[in-house]
């Protein structure tokens, strides 16, 4: 092997073999196909001097294995390139399983995809049961299936619903699960690994089997009958047309049942085809972005450890929990404890689901103050302002705390349009002011957008990127302009939703033609989960700084904001709303041919305006923002690239036709003539 191995074999005295995956120059072990074609040598040494046993394991203290190599799927530029990916992967695991010895995965941390199939290829599998395991096979998430075997072992060890389960949704399992189903054979201390390791190799116990019932499901007769079953329970939360992968998983599966040679190359062929498609092209896309946005964290000589945070409504105070979550002390300021105390029930809501084991719970809600005279402030890292959208109000807040701050501290505003410059020149030192645009619900969108203007220091900017990172969230860097990124690209979509529902198009109409397109959900319900209040507010500052027509439709929203008819928040908005779901009327007119354009152009025509202006840096990151921020259709991968996907010029036409017979706003943004290849 060369210097540059990833793999090194040592032979304790009492004859187990310990095979050790660690990846020069990288935190986390990944499957490529020089790993995978190494692992083949090593195993060929294995089949000629067998060892009493064999135990895998890793040399990351991050885990066992993340997965395949997702940046070498940017090279399967057809489908032969993609079936000899996953036929060496397939052959290498084949002959692992068939070693005529015990074999063991050694498992910390992770072990996901390609990584877990590794796993599966062994006879035992022992894992360290903490918090940190994760075991799953995301694949479906990258718009593919397992392609190393994983679509039949799964299901021979573990039966049909758990292993369906894993490969259909691409959840991981934890530690109790993971034992429950038999992924796992046993749970140990980090400290007994190896011990435990090498006893299944001596006790040798016949491997796992999966219950009676699930063996059952597997029989030909009922393979048939569970067959349109899961299909329908996966057409209910996914598209055919959208993410094929779900539907090629159940359909792998009950051709072949999991058995013989047949389901090995149909599972080639399948992720061959997989991967060919614009689905997986989109996902992948997605993902690397996702990377991009993780790099931009970099690292602050200055670290965050406490964060003070001023305004106790819903989004200061799902900040502060949030920070308190992922391990920061926190202070949670407002006028008096009583607008405190709803955050601090919400925060105690929240780490009663994420965190199971009551001590790490107290610890994590200890973490977090209420703090009405602001006391926390003197000792702040970072303090974020989160109080309601007036330009007064936080110049006042920002003289008010300045002097009582330490001067290394940043200055952070979760403003979501105001542009920077207007708040800075109440500061006395405006180099230290930023923007930390978090997005609601504050534990569940992973972007926080960070905003920068032309008086930010560098340095500052850097630490608030680290911040952003430090508490497990996407930042995106942004140049200070009204709306920023995300809220600029997302109001001619919203506008564009409300002119159509003033030419008397239905609500739900308008929704079903963006859920059509892909979207997560429609925007008259994204507006009524926004909340209309928020949506008048950020609209109309939007509107005004960037001199664009309002919606006729725009003083409906008005009279239900009178009304405290305020979307899901209040239980009616432009849709009625019970147990969090809006109740849509039953409309059976026809979809406009125009509308999804309407709806797609206009957020796609804005997105090329905020790259001519720079508000970010490159076409990616307008991609990402738009993606992480939105939830623009994950499978078209990014607002951008679906257009260059489509075509410039013939988008480029598509909006003149929009213009002629909606009107002006739709003229093409002089941006689009830079993107044209």
């Amino acid at each position: 092997m060369s210097d540059e191995a990833a793999w090194s074999l040592r032979r304790d005295a009492d004859g187990v073999a310990w095979l050790t995956l660690d990846k020069p120059g990288a935190s986390a072990n990944t499957l490529g196909r020089a790993i995978l074609e190494e692992l083949g040598q090593w195993v060929g040494e294995l089949e000629r001097t067998p060892p009493r046993g064999l135990v895998l394991r890793s040399g990351k203290s991050s885990g066992f294995i993340v997965g395949a190599d997702i940046h070498e799927f940017t090279a399967f530029k057809d489908q032969a390139i993609a079936l000899a990916a996953s036929r060496l992967g397939q052959s290498v695991l084949a002959r692992l399983a068939a070693l005529p010895c015990p074999t063991v995965a050694a498992i910390h941390g992770f072990a996901l995809g390609g990584g877990l199939e590794v796993a599966l290829a062994c006879r035992y599998r022992v894992a360290v049961g903490d918090v940190r395991l994760a075991l799953g096979l995301p694949e479906v998430q990258l718009g593919i299936q397992p392609g190393f075997g994983g679509t039949v072992r799964g299901v021979q060890l573990l039966g049909v619903r758990p292993a369906m389960e894993l490969m259909l949704t691409g959840k991981s399992v934890r530690a109790e699960r993971a034992l429950a189903i038999g992924l796992v054979d046993k749970l140990v201390s980090a400290s007994e690994l190896d011990a435990a390791a090498r006893q299944l190799i001596i006790d040798a116990p016949p491997p796992h089997r999966p219950p009676l019932l699930e063996q059952l499901l597997n029989l030909p007769g009922v393979r048939a009958l569970l067959k349109p079953v899961l299909l329908r329970q996966v057409a209910r939360r996914a598209r055919r047309d959208h993410y094929p992968a779900p539907f090629a998983i159940v359909e792998l599966w009950a051709r072949h049942g999991a058995r013989g040679a047949a389901a090995y190359e149909a599972e080639a062929q399948s992720i061959a085809r997989l991967f060919d498609t614009e689905t997986a092209h989109g996902l992948v896309r997605v993902f690397l972005l996702q990377e991009r946005l993780k790099s931009l964290g970099g690292k602050s000589a200055q670290a965050a450890q406490h964060v003070h945070v001023v305004g106790a409504g819903v989004m200061g105070g799902d900040i502060a929990a949030w920070c308190a979550l992922r391990g920061l002390e926190v202070s949670l300021q407002d006028r008096e404890l009583k607008f405190i105390q709803p955050a601090m029930q919400r925060a105690d809501a929240l780490f009663t689901k994420r965190i199971k084991d009551a001590a790490e719970r107290a610890r994590t809600s200890a973490r977090l103050q209420a703090d009405a005279a602001g006391d926390g402030m003197i000792r702040a890292d970072v303090m974020i302002e989160a109080i309601f959208e007036d330009l007064q109000a936080k110049r006042a807040l920002f003289v008010a705390a300045e002097p009582r701050l330490p001067a290394t501290a940043i200055l952070a505003t979760n403003t979501s349009s105001i542009p920077l410059e207007e708040m800075a020149g109440a500061l006395n030192d405006a180099g230290r002011l930023v923007g930390l645009h978090f997005f609601n619900p504050v534990a569940q969108m992973p972007l926080v957008e960070v905003i920068h203007s032309t008086t930010t220091r560098p340095e500052v900017l850097t630490q608030a990127l680290t911040f952003a990172r430090r508490i497990d969230k996407l930042p995106l860097p942004c140049r200070s302009s009204p709306g920023f990124l995300v809220n600029r690209v997302l109001f001619p979509y919203l506008h564009e939703a409300l002119h159509a529902a003033g030419a008397g198009i239905p609500l739900a109409v308008i929704d079903r033609a963006a859920e059509d397109f892909g979207m997560p959900m429609g925007p008259i319900e994204l507006a009524d989960v926004v909340g209309l209040d928020v949506v008048l507010h950020v609209g109309e500052i939007i509107t005004r700084e960037l001199r664009r027509d309002e919606p006729s439709f725009v003083a409906e929203l008005r009279s239900r904001v009178a009304a405290r008819q305020l979307g899901r928040k209040s239980g009616a908005g432009l849709y009625p709303w019970h147990d969090g779901r809006a109740r849509k009327s039953q409309v059976t007119a026809a979809v406009p041919e125009d509308l999804a354009d309407r709806l797609i152009l206009a957020m796609l025509n804005e997105c090329v305006a905020c790259l001519r202006e720079q508000v970010v840096a490159d076409a990616d990151l307008v991609d990402a923002g738009v993606i992480f921020g939105t939830g623009f259709a994950p499978f078209r991968g990014g607002p951008l690239y679906y257009a260059r996907r489509r075509g410039i010029p013939t988008v480029m036409a598509r909006l003149r036709q929009l213009a002629e017979r909606h009107g002006p706003r739709f003229n093409p943004d002089p941006g689009w003539s830079q993107l044209v290849d």
